[in-house]
């Protein structure tokens, strides 16, 4: 028997509290004050290596199905397996039939304990699992396995020991959820111990008498029907029984206090609405089962009126507890006790005869509610709600314990979007908080995946990507990011393309879009143009000249293909094949007092000309014209009269034969361009950023246009004058100094620009 499924079973069954289980906790306050998670081990990293490397183990098919088909010679022991397709599904979570067929040979692959989850597999998937006689199943939020998988169980369930059919499996039930009509099945799994049934009804003839073994039993949210309690009778090492949003059951509590060795019983409620989990003699219906149940240890009576009113009546005899019917354990204490949502507040009474308790009245309730009831998605929103106010308004002092039961409602309910909301909107105000600095990486890991992962199901939800960008903004970009750079740039750009105009979703996205082009490299830079960020960007800036509105979304779409077309020369090509010449007169006829737009455009165009192979298409007059009308633009201080002239520079140092317009010429035109530059005060602030000097370096050696080696050398001047930490260093490596030189040296460049080559050199050399 397997490692995992050998500490889930005991002597006498499976563990009490096991059966009762609460969310095992991943963030850790580490002796340093770091909040994180342990790192990735060895193991964890070969699995993810295999995972997204299968051809190392396996081949795809050539047929139409593509399925993947073991190499020869590789045999892989039990353990193995279980934890590939785990580790599949924690990696990628995209499982299919096309996967699993790397089981199909039962020789040489086993599996035992096989947990599905918002998978794609369908009937013939499952098949090819479960033929390897399993000791574990589970199967949740996979909408493709439906009830022609019943004779599966028929045929390979004597060896299960677990079965959970969680949300979203329909092995059981009609997959249409307006189809209420029980199902007529019988379980043949007569070793089970351990059976959860999520939302099954159950037919009448349902019998339980041949699960003699069985210990644990979750019913939640099974709709009874005609099916008797009483069947249950029958099951004599009956430990845990879950009857959560089973109702009517009081006429079957009788058939409950039959079962004496329960440990665990829970018959909560997650709504009272329509007088469920209303009874007409609470406190006595209580204490009868109190007086039955003499071995219970944890007992959830959330959502209903069973705690009673808490007020002492005449006569009353209950002493040293603020619940009647639990008058019998003021001695003997419950561990656990689901007071969340019930009548009359009880969870905020005073004298409550249990060690843990689950409510809403104070931070450490709402927590110990959503580590026990992270399988309920329903039910955990609320509690998630409830952790969200207490972060927004109040304090809360457990933040790694906070951080896991979000995190692990995120991941496990994947498809449930009123969970990813709350859940996102908690993550927002932990992640906003003073305790930020102490997030380690791989739990910084772990909160942008879950975020990105929501995103990603529920793009079509506004409010779910505004919750995912504001937290997004509080980390650091790129870095903390760049391990899902791909992932984050095709959700973001879903919210600038896809919402509606003049959005604040599309706004936020459009600013995490523009902060990330900006910071990375020339890689990053290819995918970002291969995704369609430039043609996204000119689309919006179409839709806004078409309605005469100038936002902030038109100025960072600009700012954008700025920052995306740096160094990228593709990128300038896609901007000029989308018309985005056409756009930037257009805007520049419509805006033209706009400052930062013409910035921006601006510094674009200079991304264009510094590619040669694209000048040409520049060379017209309308755009001669416009690039040296501009270098007399005092707009946004020397900036676009600044990259107007690099742009002219860049076309000049192609030479006369390029300059194919007779109007205006080009000697007039660099005659312009030297005024331009001596006006310029050359302890200009700049809003710049360059990674590279290759491209002005390129014009120090254009010889044959000294006009163009002024622009140059009068950039270099300016960038180590006024920001010398960076830019010293950055003329140094790229050999700078030795071009500046030979400059000198050449009788070519008239003696201007000599002495601003030397300003260079000097203030390269005396900084340190």
């Amino acid at each position: 028997m397997p490692a995992n499924i050998t500490q889930m079973m005991t002597s006498n069954g499976v563990r009490a509290f096991d059966l009762f289980r609460t969310m095992s906790g991943k963030v850790r306050l580490k002796p340093n004050g770091v909040l994180d998670e342990d790192p990735m081990t060895l193991q964890d990293i070969a699995y993810k290596y295999i995972c997204n490397n299968l051809d190392v183990i396996s081949y795809e098919n050539e047929s139409l199905d593509r399925s993947r088909i073991l190499r020869d010679g590789i045999v892989l022991p039990n353990d193995i397996c279980d934890r590939l397709l785990e580790a599949y599904q924690q990696f990628y979570r995209h499982l299919d039939d096309r996967f699993v067929t790397l089981f199909r040979d039962k020789h040489r692959t086993s599996l035992k304990v096989v947990h599905l989850r918002n998978s794609t597999l369908t009937n013939s998937g499952l098949a090819v699992l479960m033929r390897h006689e399993l000791y574990s199943l589970s199967i949740w939020y996979c909408d493709r396995i439906t009830e022609w998988s019943q004779e599966l169980l028929a045929h390979h369930g004597e060896s299960l020991r677990s079965l959970e059919l969680g949300i979203g499996s329909h092995m059981l039930q009609n997959r249409d959820p307006n189809d209420k009509e029980p199902v007529d099945f019988q379980l043949n799994c007569p070793n089970l111990r351990r059976l959860v049934l999520n939302g099954v009804p159950l037919h009448h003839q349902l019998q339980f008498a041949h699960l003699g073994d069985l210990i644990h039993l979750d019913l939640t949210s099974c709709v009874l029907g005609n099916f008797s309690l009483s069947a249950l009778t029958t099951l004599p090492k009956l430990h845990t029984l879950i009857l959560f949003n089973v109702w009517p059951i009081e006429n079957g509590l009788h058939a409950i206090c039959a079962l004496k060795q329960l440990c665990t019983l829970d018959i909560s409620i997650s709504s009272s609405g329509n007088g469920h989990g209303t009874y007409d003699f609470p406190d006595e219906t209580l204490e009868m089962l109190m007086d039955n149940l003499r071995e219970l240890t944890h007992l959830d009576i959330s959502g209903t009126n069973l705690a009673g009113n808490g007020v002492a009546t005449k006569g009353s005899c209950y002493k040293n507890t603020d619940i009647p019917g639990l008058v019998s354990r003021t001695q003997r204490p419950l561990q656990f006790l689901g007071l969340y949502h019930t009548a009359h507040w009880a969870c905020k009474r005073h004298d409550i005869p249990a060690i843990e308790i689950a409510g809403d009245a104070n931070e450490q309730q709402i927590l110990t509610a959503a580590r026990y009831y992270y399988d309920r998605p329903v039910l955990l929103t609320r509690v998630l709600n409830d952790l969200y106010h207490l972060f927004r308004f109040e304090n809360c002092k457990d933040i790694h314990t906070a951080l896991d039961v979000v995190l692990t409602a995120m991941d496990r309910h994947l498809k449930f979007k009123h969970m990813q909301i709350s859940g996102s909107a908690t993550l927002f105000y932990i992640v906003k908080g003073r305790d930020r600095a102490k997030f380690g990486t791989p739990l910084r890991n772990h909160i942008i995946r879950t975020l990105l992962n929501g995103m990603e199901v529920h793009i079509t939800d506004d409010t779910m990507l505004r919750n995912g960008y504001l937290t997004l903004t509080q980390f650091q970009m790129p870095t903390d990011v760049l391990f899902e750079y791909e992932r984050l740039i095709s959700v973001l750009l879903h919210g600038v393309s896809k919402t509606e105009q003049e959005g604040f979703v599309q706004r936020i996205a459009i600013y995490l879009l523009n902060t990330l082009a900006c910071q990375v490299d020339g890689k990053q830079k290819l995918f970002l143009g291969e995704l369609g960020v430039v043609s996204t960007m000119l689309s919006l800036i179409k839709d806004r000249l078409t309605r005469s509105v100038f936002d902030d979304v038109m100025e960072v779409a600009w700012s954008t293909m700025w920052n995306v077309t740096d160094e990228t020369a593709i990128n300038c090509k896609r901007f000029l094949d989308g018309r985005g010449m056409e756009y930037f007169l257009r805007c520049l006829n419509t805006f033209r007092e706009r400052d930062e737009l013409l910035r921006n455009m601006m510094g674009l165009l200079g991304n264009v000309a510094e590619v040669k192979w694209l000048r040409p298409k520049l060379m017209t007059q309308k755009f001669i014209e416009v690039f040296a009308e501009l270098l007399s633009s005092e707009s946004d201080g020397i900036e676009v009269s600044y990259n107007a002239a690099g742009v002219l520079a860049h076309i000049a140092s192609d030479g006369p034969v390029a300059w194919t317009i007779r109007e205006p010429s080009r000697d007039k035109v660099l005659a312009s361009m030297v005024e331009a530059i001596r006006r310029w005060d050359i302890k200009s602030e700049r809003n710049i950023n360059y990674r590279s000097f290759e491209p002005i370096l390129g014009l120090v050696r254009c010889y044959e246009t000294p006009q163009c080696q002024h622009w140059a050398v009068w950039a270099l001047a300016n960038l180590t004058q006024v920001y010398p930490d960076k830019y010293c260093l950055l003329v140094e490596q790229e050999n700078g100094i030795q071009i500046l030189k030979e400059l000198i040296t050449n009788s070519s460049p008239y003696e201007e620009i000599k002495e601003i080559a030397r300003m260079v050199i000097a203030r390269c050399s005396s900084w340190p």
